[in-house]
């Protein structure tokens, strides 16, 4: 079996959990959690980093920092992962969903400003496989309406924006370093910001409500329970495991882009038949081949390919369930508008394997079952021809 995903390892984590254990420093904020924060600031030109135990959490830091409280409304698309949503409806917040562009799956940036409300207090979006949203309009959104704008950048590490890297743009960014990310750390994330004066906010609420990190900066002499926290510091094991991809971030987006690219071209043909869709990136985005997705004609065509693949010896899989159609997406939030895009093609779309080391050999199996499924008899003619994608809408 191809697997969908296989965590990276690049031959020094267990050195360094190692050097992590002998330096007797297991628990956060040691050797390794610097390491990786000082690789993110001096890389993506940001300030602040502070590592988190999941990008849930660093969320769930930039809701609380934002100030959202009980009432306030956050606009954001349907198309994501429940952590993007759960870290405001945590605060009290009312989600307010709007429609994806189909071309990219972000939130579409066009239907935002109509979505506001006197009780919107942020913009939340939401950088799917590593492809940019359109930032300069959603800043120029947000500055008018003296909205906060809080980058769920999970799948956008070392992806950028007309040269900025994702995460860095708005008032907070957050990273994932889950186990099927580009990078990982098993369970993990970053909490990224510019201003100073959230710094020290930042640390108290990442460390328990204590001002525990001015304490080891030899800055106060004792530390106490200041405010409000929670623990979102990870163990230094955990960083040291992810400082070893970090070092190699580059041969790892090679890696990637080298099996995106056997998979863009090698479907190409299909695409040209109108079988398939395949991703589109804009020109201002340098994506991180995060993902590599197709989309197909609809629901019952996806069902019946994941089948054929697996039957194949391929796992693959489709993504997000749209939220506003889950039970608590109900009781939390409203879509504005028309749902135009996000059910149906959230209903097309299927991920295919792809991870750091795929072999070519897996790739060729890959494209030769997909070829084979809608050329070859895998489908019932005819059944398959849909339209190759939607750039101008």
């Amino acid at each position: 079996m191809i697997d969908f995903n296989v965590p990276p390892f690049t031959g020094k984590e267990l050195d360094y959990i190692k050097e992590a254990i002998d330096a007797r420093k297991i628990s956060g904020d040691g050797k390794f959690t610097r390491k990786c924060s000082r690789w993110m600031e001096e890389r993506f030109q940001v300030k602040h980093t502070l590592l988190t135990t999941s990008c849930t959490h660093a969320l769930e830091m930039a809701a609380f920092l934002a100030g959202i409280k009980p009432g306030d409304e956050v606009i954001m698309p349907a198309y994501t992962f429940v952590s993007t949503a759960d870290a405001f409806v945590l605060q009290g917040a009312k989600l307010v969903f709007v429609d994806v562009r189909p071309e990219t799956m972000n939130m579409d940036e066009r239907l935002i400003e109509e979505a506001i409300t006197e009780r919107t207090k942020a913009i939340v979006p939401v950088h799917y496989a590593g492809v940019a949203c359109a930032m300069d309009e959603i800043m120029a959104i947000a500055k008018r309406h003296h909205l906060i704008v809080i980058e769920d950048a999970a799948q956008g590490v070392d992806a950028y924006y007309k040269g900025t890297a994702l995460g860095t743009i708005g008032d907070f960014g957050c990273y994932s370093f889950h186990e099927t990310k580009n990078y990982s750390m098993g369970e993990g994330g970053a909490i990224l910001f510019q201003k100073d004066e959230y710094r020290e906010k930042a640390e108290i609420l990442r460390e328990k409500g204590t001002n525990r990190s001015k304490f080891f900066r030899g800055q106060i002499d004792k530390y106490t329970w200041v405010n409000y926290g929670s623990s979102y510091l990870p163990s230094d094991m955990n960083a040291a495991y992810l400082y070893a991809q970090l070092e190699i971030a580059d041969e790892i987006t090679r890696d990637r882009m080298r099996s995106y690219t056997y998979y863009q071209e090698g479907l190409k043909e299909l695409a040209d038949q109108g079988y398939i869709s395949q991703p589109w990136v804009p020109e201002y985005a340098v994506h991180n081949a995060h993902m590599y997705y197709i989309k197909v004609e609809n629901l019952e065509v996806r069902s019946r390919l994941i089948a054929y693949l697996h039957d194949n010896s391929i796992h693959s899989v489709f993504h997000y369930i749209p939220l506003h159609t889950a039970p608590a997406g109900i009781r939390f939030g409203r879509f504005f508008g028309e749902d135009r895009y996000t059910t149906v093609e959230s209903e097309r779309l299927l991920r295919l394997p792809m991870y750091y080391g795929l072999e070519e050999k897996d790739l060729e199996h890959v494209v030769k079952t997909i070829k084979s499924f809608f050329i070859g008899g895998g489908i019932i003619a005819g059944q398959a021809a849909i339209g190759n994608g939607n750039k101008n809408e």
